[in-house]
Formats: structure tokens, sequence, C-alpha cells
């Protein structure tokens, strides 16, 4: 492991993810981890001492993402303009650097998210965004709306399962769908 701190810290991130997408959360030992690496145990301790850890640095990466385009999304007027654009942006914080693989794993290992506090961290990040989706329509179907704008992005990962489809054309059935339904939100009512 000659590679600085945080490349390391990455590459076991990248692995674990790759094992635990392959053969589940539950499934996968630390050990298990150190060998693909082709480190010791006591190599991946001195950066992550289990399995949680690495899934909650993974979180937080999400999270810091995250709470940027909320924050972003926080002060644009609620139109549907800034609708198109948030999602858009999610989208490309779905779809960019290692971001497929961390999709793939959080689609495959719902159950053992559910159990660790950064799952129920992104939950909270994600019904923030999707009121942000909604702002000005408060209704059932405004809010519901929003949820499915965002799994739409989510789901194309594990939904969208036609042979060869590149990333790019994954990305873009995902915001057409996504778009569709933000288009039917209604739009906030007019400021006097």
């Amino acid at each position: 492991m000659s590679q600085s701190t945080g490349g390391t810290r990455e590459r076991i991130k990248a692995v674990a993810l790759e094992l635990f997408t392959e053969q589940g959360y539950e499934a996968t030992s630390l050990r298990e981890v150190a060998e693909r690496l082709g480190v010791t145990k006591a190599a991946l301790y001195y950066h992550f001492k289990s399995k949680d850890e690495i899934v909650t640095s993974v979180v937080e990466d999400r999270l810091v993402r995250m709470d940027a385009l909320i924050a972003w999304a926080e002060t644009q007027p609620p139109t549907l303009a800034t609708r198109h654009a948030v999602i858009e942006r999610y989208a490309e914080t779905m779809f960019s650097g290692g971001q497929p693989s961390v999709m793939r794993f959080f689609e495959q290992n719902q159950t053992a998210l559910k159990s660790l506090s950064a799952g129920r961290e992104i939950r909270e990040r994600m019904f923030r965004l999707a009121n942000v989706l909604c702002a000005g329509d408060d209704s059932p179907g405004g809010q519901l709306r929003a949820a499915l704008a965002l799994f739409a992005v989510h789901s194309s990962w594990f939904a969208v399962r036609t042979p060869g489809i590149t990333d790019a054309e994954r990305k873009q059935v995902a915001l057409e769908v996504a778009n569709e339904l933000l288009t039917a939100i209604a739009p906030p009512p007019p400021t006097p």
C-alpha cells in the first residue's frame, strides 16, 4: 500500500463496495476485503475498524454532495426550471465518478443500510430534496411525484435492464421520466 492515505481509503471503499455488491454486505468479511486488496487485516484496520465504518465513509461522501445540492436548491425560486435543474444536478451526482458502484451497492444491500445510521441520514436528505422539488405544491400528489422523480434516477440502476445500455443512455432515460413527473407538480401560486 504505497498510495497516499486518502488514495488507500478510496481503494478500500471501492473494493469493499465491489464485494458487498457481489456477495452482500452481511456475507462479506473484512478479511475478504483485505485479501482482495492484497493487504493484511491489520493494514485494513489502520483505515477502517469495521464494515460499518466503510459504509459510513461512503455515505458521508454522498451526504456532502447532497447537502451542497440542497443548499443550492433552497436558494432558487420554486419554478419548473428549478425543479429540472435540481434533478439534472442530482442525476449528475449519481452518475459521476464512482457513484454507479455506490448505487448498485445501495440497491443490493437495502436491508443492511436500514439498520445503519448512515442509511437513515441518506433517507432524511432524500426527503429534504423531495421537499425542494415540490416546493409550492404540498399536495400528496406533488410530494409523491417529487419522491418518484428522485427514485427514477435511483431505480435506473436496477429497473433498466436493457443489455449494453451505457451510463449516459441510462441517465437520459432516468431524466426523461423524472422530468415528466416534475412537470406534473403544480406550480407555486403567484406572488402578489
